[in-house]
């Protein structure tokens, strides 16, 4: 049984959660619950009030302890772990730090995302030219299908002699969303001498039990504003020990960078620790534990409450996550009901808290940009969305499921969100579909029958 404290939840659904009717995407840029929201905004207050006091004093020693306890929840090394400011940079520092040579291989999936499958296209345009090899998946399939393709294709593809091979790996894809084995895929790069960089974008958060250290991936980058509960945007870069001589610099290169000719050992998070004027908050929103004014005369006195302190008391990462995984295949399932479609994902198998499922438009429908915009302003005027997107000449639409999204038993003011007979209320999806279903009538009016 999963037990939550419904006035803590309530805190969430009615502060910032409360202007969508069925919004089933907050995974593409997270949800701030309403309690760490009130604590950005007034450790925002406290560090605009005294900027320099704050910055030159207090960040650093914050921001490590930030790294500290994250370092601790992947298990990692505190060395082996910095910030960034979104997965996207992260995965751009690893990417654009390899010396390449001609004839190195990038590896990548047809369902990489589109902004980093667009970084290694630029990396390839330009010398020495490497090659680019994308690994094809259709769905449905199965991890061990996954697996077994990707061996073929990385032993189909040896190095050149004295070359390097790259794979970039998702954890979970975002469009469509799907689970990889990805740890089992790094075995394999281990195996063939592949260098693994890892798109884990949605992971941390999502993903249940990290232990970077047993997965052991060259490079790890992961959003910790989608699925854990932080303000946005912020982002974790893991890079173990060994392979830290391969990141020269940080992008953009920071004012501790130490020129290669006077460089006798790596200072690696030193680099990471200022890259410019941001707003550090959305870090500082992170940690477990109370953050309290460092000045005695500071308005700010009570504690504040984190993110990972919110998931704490709503249940905890296994309880959260059991839940919403439930959720999202029970919601996918409604929805594609409504709609007389499928999941992209029938098995469940590949499914965590991201759920696809197929909308009902037909072939005579075009796929441009226009036709995009046009169904995306039209579910948006319902005042609710599911992400659009299109993928093996299909439209489909992804839902993500989150512990606000429904709760079914009531109790003396606790919820618990219980494994019984009755299945769990799944209004938001059931919504969500009828949506879809009259936005797909309007999408067929228009485009189908007058081209």
């Amino acid at each position: 049984m999963i037990v939550i404290d419904l006035h803590f939840l309530r805190l969430a659904v009615l502060g910032t959660q409360r202007v969508a009717l069925a919004n089933l995407s907050r995974c593409s840029y997270g949800t701030v619950p309403r309690p760490v929201q009130e604590s950005a905004e007034r450790l925002s207050r406290e560090i605009e009030a005294r900027p320099d006091h704050f910055l030159r004093l207090k960040l650093y020693p914050s921001l490590a302890e930030v790294r500290k306890q994250l370092a601790s929840f992947l298990n990692v090394k505190l060395n082996e772990l910095v910030f960034t400011t979104n997965a996207s940079l992260g995965l751009n520092v690893a990417l654009r730090n390899f010396e390449w040579e001609e004839g190195d291989i990038i590896f990548a999936f047809s369902t990489t995302y589109d902004s980093i499958s667009r970084t290694i296209d630029y990396l390839c345009d330009i010398r020495p030219f490497p090659k680019r090899n994308i690994i094809n998946l259709e769905f449905p399939t199965s991890a061990e299908e996954i697996i077994a393709l990707f061996k073929r294709e990385a032993r189909a593809n040896p190095a050149k002699p004295g070359g390097k091979r790259i794979a970039v790996i998702d954890s979970i894809t975002a469009l469509p969303s799907v689970y990889l084995p990805w740890k089992e895929l790094v075995k394999i790069c281990q195996d063939e001498g592949i260098w693994s960089v890892i798109d884990a974008a949605h992971s941390i958060g999502q993903e249940v039990g990290l232990d970077l250290s047993a997965a052991a991936p060259d490079f790890w980058v992961s959003n910790c504003h989608k699925w854990l509960s932080a303000k946005r945007s912020c982002a974790v870069l893991y890079v173990p020990e060994r392979n830290q001589h391969i990141i020269k610099s940080s992008i953009p290169t920071s004012h501790a960078y130490i020129s290669l000719r006077d460089r006798t050992a790596t200072n690696f998070v030193d680099q990471f620790e200022w890259n410019g004027t941001i707003d550090h908050t959305p870090f500082l929103t992170i940690p477990d534990g109370n953050i309290r004014a460092q000045h005695p005369h500071d308005f700010m006195s009570s504690p504040l409450q984190s993110a990972l302190q919110f998931r704490t008391r709503i249940g905890g990462e296994e309880k959260i996550n059991a839940y919403c995984r439930d959720l999202a295949f029970r919601g996918g399932k409604v929805v594609a009901d409504i709609l007389g479609t499928c999941l992209l994902d029938p098995t469940g198998d590949l499914t965590l808290n991201m759920v696809n499922v197929q909308l009902p438009i037909s072939e005579r429908v075009p796929v441009n940009k226009d036709v995009h915009t046009f169904i995306v302003r039209e579910i948006l005027s319902h005042n609710a969305y599911s992400k659009l997107f299109h993928y093996q000449g299909k439209w489909w639409t992804r839902c993500s499921a989150q512990v606000w999204n429904e709760v079914i038993v009531a109790f003396r003011g606790i919820v618990a969100i219980a494994n019984t007979k009755a299945p769990p209320q799944i209004s938001d999806f059931e919504k969500i579909g009828h949506m879809w279903l009259e936005v797909f009538k309007k999408v067929e009016n228009l485009y189908a029958q007058h081209g």
